[in-house]
């Protein structure tokens, strides 16, 4: 019997499948109307196609488990249609679409390593740490008051750019959560 979860194991960024396509849940809303049942209304995102739909699921819904694994590859290089990766133990390279990768390819440097996420045996995308150490290259310089509490943005070498506090320079390394695209803290 395959393992399947119910309305109230539901939560953000839970993998299910629904008809055979495996979702991450991108947004959760637990809603409990003054008249009626309970409901969790939910954004789910492909992980094939990228596709993000909004489901309701009420008591009784269910939804399977998906068949997943996940293999640690390296990230070589984005030859304009795939990123590539390739297997560190075989030498094996499997090319991902930049639809397929979506908002984790911001994280992605050359040369790091990633999980290759395959369903049914066939590649469909990549995760990453929920928190990585990344190193600014591109930030405004400081400025006399700039001390307040306040944020300024900072280019980190993986491409992506975070608001990061006035006092954090060029070559200096931070912790940046991947989901929430934040700042986390200075690497000593």
């Amino acid at each position: 019997m395959a393992v399947t979860y119910g309305m109230s194991d539901l939560h953000k960024n839970l993998k299910i499948e629904i008809d055979k396509v495996p979702y991450r849940i991108t947004e959760y809303q637990h809603v409990k109307p003054g008249k009626g049942a309970a409901f969790v209304r939910t954004k789910i995102k492909s992980l094939i196609t990228g596709k993000v739909v909004e489901k309701t699921f009420h008591a009784g819904d269910k939804c399977q488990v998906p068949n997943m694994e996940y293999k640690t590859m390296q990230y070589l290089y984005d030859d304009g249609d795939f990123l590539q990766f390739m297997d560190t133990e075989t030498y094996e390279q499997i090319g991902l679409t930049h639809e397929q990768v979506g908002d984790t390819e911001k994280w992605l440097i050359d040369g790091a390593n990633a999980r290759v996420v395959f369903h049914n045996g066939n590649a469909i995308s990549v995760d990453v740490d929920d928190v990585i150490e990344l190193e600014i290259v591109e930030t405004p310089p400081n400025f006399k008051g700039d001390s307040q509490g306040g944020k300024k943005p900072a280019t980190l070498n993986s491409g992506a750019v975070v608001q990061v506090p006035f006092h954090l320079v060029e070559g200096d390394k931070i912790r940046v959560h991947t989901i929430e695209g934040e700042y986390v803290e200075k690497v000593k």
